[in-house]
């Protein structure tokens, strides 16, 4: 593997929390390069718009020089080898997540083999935050604003008022 390291963090970041910043800034200081991949994921149905998404995570990530934010639509090999990404970067929280992120780590090298993928633990405090949790807590009135950074919770705000 090079010395040089870009990681693409990809997710659908519907919405960016806190526990994924907190990963997008630990590995800002571990790899060179680190590229937040944000996943159209029609599938998903998702509460913003893949440009809503991606101005979220612009603004969230601004101070880190190293870091950019771009969409995607393709099987996530396809858009890691076009960024030129030998690191796939993965968040797990709970041992829950392991079993499903395993799997996907040995798929996505089957795929290519000249893909690593690296795990990052969230801060303790942040590790029970997840996206769906955030949406459904923010949809009922719930106050989201320690998980969440201002901007997005702003954004979440005026979504809900719609």
């Amino acid at each position: 593997m090079s010395s040089h390291t870009r990681v693409v963090y990809p997710g659908t970041f519907d919405p960016l929390t806190n526990g994924h910043l907190d990963l997008v800034e630990r590995a800002s200081r571990l790899f060179d390069e680190v590229v937040v991949a944000i996943a159209s994921s029609e599938k998903k149905k998702p509460l913003f718009s893949l440009e809503q998404r991606i101005n979220l995570a612009i603004e969230a990530v601004s101070h880190l020089p190293n870091v950019e934010v771009k969409g995607f639509s393709k099987l996530l090999v396809f858009f890691c080898q076009e960024e030129k990404a030998n690191v796939l970067l993965r968040g797990l929280r709970a041992v829950s997540d392991f079993e499903y992120e395993f799997q996907l780590a040995n798929m996505n090298r089957a795929l290519d083999h000249e893909i690593e993928t690296a795990f990052l633990t969230p801060s303790e405090h942040l590790s029970f935050i997840s996206s769906s949790l955030v949406r459904e807590i923010s949809a009922l009135g719930g106050d989201v604003s320690p998980f969440v950074p201002t901007h997005v919770l702003q954004a979440l705000r005026s979504k809900h008022s719609e």
